[in-house]
């Protein structure tokens, strides 16, 4: 079975944006960058709510070796255009950049798609990850811990009608400052 992870940006408090819906904060350096680009290797289908999409659809596109601002975000420019994507929506009625649409029920969606064969599953966007972490979809949750706190903003972690038991499964800590921590979630047997 495919694992499924939700990987994001945190501040130390918690946030994956700023009060005001801003990332700038979340801007990695060249060895987190790269970080990120070896983990998009290990990707083969992303999952975005609408949300998300637009933001990434409206840029990643525009970047090139030229316009790049680091080889890194070069390479991940091409990792990005190279994976396939499932945008959930249901007020979009077309996407492009090797997307596919789909209109409702997710959790069935990545069920499916757990079931198939294949490399990993990655989940994009808050709301999303919020409703595959409900139905208890999500088994492993990555966080990028930056030196920040926002104070208030979008939370990583949403009402849940249950716990998560999870453990810790990798740490690695950046030059910057940056803490990225794997959990993966406990489960019965």
């Amino acid at each position: 079975m495919r694992t499924v992870s939700y990987t994001f940006s945190v501040s130390l408090d918690g946030y994956i944006e700023d009060g005001n819906g801003g990332i700038s904060w979340t801007t990695p350096d060249p060895e987190v960058h790269e970080f990120f680009n070896e983990m998009g290797r290990g990707i083969d289908v992303s999952l975005y709510g609408r949300r998300l999409y637009e933001s990434m659809s409206g840029f990643w596109p525009t970047v090139d070796d030229s316009s790049a601002e680091s080889t890194e975000e070069a390479d991940y420019a091409k990792i990005w255009a190279a994976t396939p994507k499932i945008v959930f929506s249901t007020t979009l009625t077309k996407v492009d950049h090797n997307s596919r649409l789909v209109r409702e029920n997710p959790e069935a969606e990545v069920r499916a798609l757990k079931a198939q064969q294949g490399k990993e599953i990655e989940v994009g966007g808050a709301g999303l990850a919020a409703s595959l972490m409900r139905a208890d979809l999500i088994d492993e949750y990555r966080m990028m811990l930056f030196p920040v706190v926002l104070g208030s903003g979008k939370p990583y972690f949403t009402e849940l009608n249950a716990s998560l038991p999870l453990e810790l499964v990798e740490t690695r800590t950046f030059g910057s400052g940056a803490v990225y921590l794997c959990y993966r979630r406990i489960r019965e047997a």
